[in-house]
C-alpha cells in the first residue's frame, strides 16, 4: 500500500539530493550499500542497548537511501537487473538487522520475551513474503501485492518502536508486532494463492 501511495511523493522530495549526488559522480550502488550499512549499524548498535528512539532516528535516516538510489538510476538511465538484484538483496539484510536488533533487546536486557519471539516471527515471516515473490518470478509467474508489503512492515515497526522509546506504553509495540506477524503470514498465503491460480491456468 505504501509503495503505491507514498513512493511517488518521497521520490519528488529526494530528487534534488539524487541530482546532487550524480553531479558529484557518486554511483547509485554506493548509495545502496551505504544505506544498508547505516541501517545495520543503527539497528544492531542502538536497539540491543534499549535505545529505541535514537536507534529509529538513525535507521530512518539511512532507510531513505532506498529511494535515493532508485531515483539516481532512473535519472541517469542506469537502471539494470544488477541494480535491482543488489537493492533487493541488501533490503533483506537491513530488514533482518532491524528485527534482529529488537530480538536481541527483548530477549536480553529488555526482558520482554513475548516481544522477542514476536519480532523473530516477523523476521522469518518477512523473509517468506519476499521469497514467495522471488521464487514465483523465477518460475515466470506474477506475484505482487498482499496486505503487508515490505514498506508497510518497515514503517509500522520503525514508527511504533521509535515512539515506544519516547512515550508509548510497551504493550502497543507488542500489539503491532503481533499484527505484523499475522499480516505477513496472510500476505504469504495471498501470494501463494495468486501463484497457484496461475499454475492451474497454465
Amino acid at each position: 500500500m505504501l509503495n503505491r501511495y507514498a513512493r511517488g511523493a518521497f521520490t519528488r522530495i529526494f530528487t534534488p539530493l539524487a541530482l546532487l549526488l550524480l553531479r558529484l559522480g557518486v554511483h547509485q550502488d554506493v548509495v545502496t550499500a551505504v544505506g544498508t550499512l547505516g541501517v545495520v549499524v543503527g539497528a544492531l548498535w542502538f536497539y540491543p542497548q534499549g535505545e529505541l528512539w535514537w536507534g529509529t532516528l538513525f535507521i530512518t535516516a539511512f532507510v531513505f537511501a532506498d529511494l535515493v538510489d532508485g531515483t539516481m538510476a532512473r535519472i541517469a538511465g542506469r537502471s539494470s537487473p544488477w541494480g535491482a538484484y543488489l537493492d533487493s538483496t541488501l533490503d533483506r539484510l537491513g530488514d533482518a538487522a532491524v528485527f534482529g536488533g529488537l530480538v536481541l533487546w527483548f530477549l536480553g536486557d529488555g526482558d520482554r520475551p513475548l516481544d522477542g519471539w514476536l519480532a523473530l516471527g516477523c523476521l522469518v515471516a518477512g523473509f517468506l513474503v519476499s521469497y514467495a515473490k522471488a521464487r514465483a518470478e523465477a518460475c515466470g509467474w506474477v506475484c505482487e501485492g498482499g496486505i503487508a508489503e515490505r514498506a508497510d512492515r518497515l514503517v509500522a515497526v520503525l514508527v511504533t518502536t521509535g515512539f515506544t522509546g519516547l512515550f508509548l506504553p510497551s504493550w502497543v509495540l507488542t500489539v503491532v508486532l503481533a499484527l505484523l506477524l499475522l499480516a505477513s503470514l496472510v500476505t504469504v498465503v495471498q501470494r501463494m494463492a495468486m501463484v497457484r491460480r496461475q499454475a492451474v491456468a497454465a
